[in-house]
C-alpha cells in the first residue's frame, strides 16, 4: 500500500497511457472494421453486397461497382425488400463512413450479422483503386 501512495503519480501516468493505446479498439468497434481490400474478399469469396447507403444524387455521382443504393433513411424498410439472405456478408457504404456505420446497426438490428461498414467509406474505396461507377 505504501508503494501506490508514494508512486501514485506513475500509476497514474501508466493508466491514462494504457486507456490511450485502448481506445482505437474501443471506439472504433474492434475487428468491425472493414478496408476495401477485405470488403473485396468479402465480395469474391463470399457473395458479399455493397449496399451504398447514400442519397440518390450522391449515388449517382459516384459508387462502388455493382453497389445497391439503400438511402439510410429507407434502410430499415427497404433492406429485408433487397437482401433476403440474412447469412450473406453486407458491405455498407457512404462517402465518408459515418452513415454506413449507422446503417450497420440498423442492419444488425434486422438481424443482418454480417453487416459491416466500409472503414473511410468510398474515399478509400477510391483511393485503393477499385472500380467507381456512375449512374
Amino acid at each position: 500500500m505504501g508503494f501506490i501512495t508514494e508512486n501514485w503519480m506513475l500509476l497514474t501516468l501508466v493508466i491514462t497511457s494504457g486507456l490511450m493505446l485502448l481506445m482505437p479498439t474501443l471506439t472504433s468497434g474492434g475487428a468491425s472494421a472493414l478496408g476495401p481490400s477485405a470488403a473485396v474478399n468479402l465480395i469474391n469469396r463470399e457473395k458479399g453486397i455493397i449496399i451504398d447507403v447514400s442519397e440518390a444524387d450522391e449515388f449517382s455521382a459516384g459508387h462502388a461497382g455493382g453497389a445497391r443504393n439503400l438511402p439510410l433513411g429507407e434502410l430499415e424498410t427497404k433492406l429485408p425488400l433487397a437482401v433476403k439472405n440474412k447469412g450473406l456478408p453486407l458491405i455498407l457504404v457512404c462517402p465518408t463512413g459515418a452513415r454506413a456505420r449507422r446503417a450497420e446497426g440498423v442492419a444488425k438490428k434486422l438481424g443482418y450479422e454480417r453487416a459491416q461498414a466500409l472503414a473511410g467509406g468510398l474515399r478509400a474505396w477510391k483511393d485503393a483503386n477499385l472500380p467507381i461507377e456512375k449512374a
